[in-house]
């Protein structure tokens, strides 16, 4: 048996577990990637806007009037969001209409909304 080394003076007992998800798990650059994306998830006005535009184009005074804030604070969180390219826009005249980029986002909001109800449920 091996000893993890520097760090601490344990034991390895499962070294073949250990080394076939050493070879599996996500690289670092990856996990920081994912931790990032659910930092952005971590505002509930953005993830407001995701639910509101999943299904439906709207515009920056519709989002405002949905959420109750001003045309300012609905532009800075588009801005975020397209950032991260959750959010896609298009321009019909003089107005700017917001879309999701694409729908996993909303797949990913549907799939933590069924866990979070099952653990109220259980």
């Amino acid at each position: 048996m091996k000893t993890c080394g520097d760090n601490c003076n344990c034991t390895i007992f499962h070294e073949d577990v250990l080394n076939e998800v050493e070879e599996q798990i996500l690289s670092n650059q990856k996990i920081n990637e994912i931790s990032d994306f659910f930092k952005i998830m971590a505002d509930f006005t953005r993830v407001k806007i995701l639910e509101a535009i999943k299904d439906h184009e709207l515009c920056v005074c519709d989002l405002g009037h949905l959420l109750g804030v001003t045309k300012s604070a609905v532009s800075h969180q588009m801005k975020t969001l397209k950032k991260y390219n959750l959010v896609t826009s298009t321009k019909k005249g003089k107005m700017v209409y917001y879309k999701l980029n694409d729908e996993n986002v909303s797949t990913i909001i549907n799939s933590v909304n069924k866990f979070i109800q099952g653990e109220k449920n259980a």
